[in-house]
């Protein structure tokens, strides 16, 4: 049955005729972990729905913890609106920890959704889904980490795919949507 959801190659790993490390010599090894963590997630879990909210919660864990070292590294301070937003999450987070930088699309009139446009999506190199498997969101895990990650910067968000390249779509597009700035709840007397 999931044969088929890993497949590499020893010239895949940087190891080819070239003999170079690829430009993020870890990215494979993750990417074959995720891979084989969705795996036991689809063995543990009945359907893909219920797949699909694990990664979702694993990833807004991870985001929670994930945006402190972002801020640190980056030394970016504080967005002014949901514009930067985007582009600091396309141009420097993508970048810093998947090595990629999606486009920054489709914006609605309002200004509070867009598109994160994936040319390639690291976590679903070596993938195919199996046929019975339609419904699973194989790279959900991202969409917590984006909302977990915003929450903690007090911005409330709604995150999912809108189309899939293993699903068959042409590309690969994270959809977001501002919810509502999240106020802090200071501990009374304080402020």
């Amino acid at each position: 049955m999931w044969p088929r959801l890993l497949r590499h190659s020893a010239a895949q790993f940087g190891r080819g005729p070239t003999h170079e490390m690829p430009h993020f010599p870890n990215s494979e090894l993750f990417t074959l972990t995720y891979g084989a963590l969705v795996t036991q997630l689809c063995k543990d879990y009945e359907n893909d729905e219920e797949v699909n909210k694990q990664l979702d919660k694993m990833g807004y864990n991870i985001g929670v913890r994930l945006i402190e070292d972002f801020l640190a590294r980056s030394t970016i301070g504080r967005c002014q609106d949901f514009r930067e937003t985007a582009d600091v999450i396309a141009k420097v987070a993508f970048k810093m920890y998947l090595g990629i930088t999606p486009s920054v699309t489709n914006w609605s009139p309002a200004g509070d959704e867009f598109s994160l446009i994936l040319e390639n999506n690291p976590l679903a190199d070596f993938v195919e889904l199996p046929d019975n498997h339609n419904t699973l969101i194989y790279s959900n895990l991202l969409c917590g980490v984006l909302r977990g990650a915003l929450e903690m910067v007090q911005m409330a968000v709604d995150v999912k795919f809108a189309q899939d390249t293993l699903r068959g779509d042409n590309v690969t597009e994270i959809r977001m949507k501002f919810i509502k700035r999240i106020e802090e709840n200071l501990p009374a007397g304080e402020e």
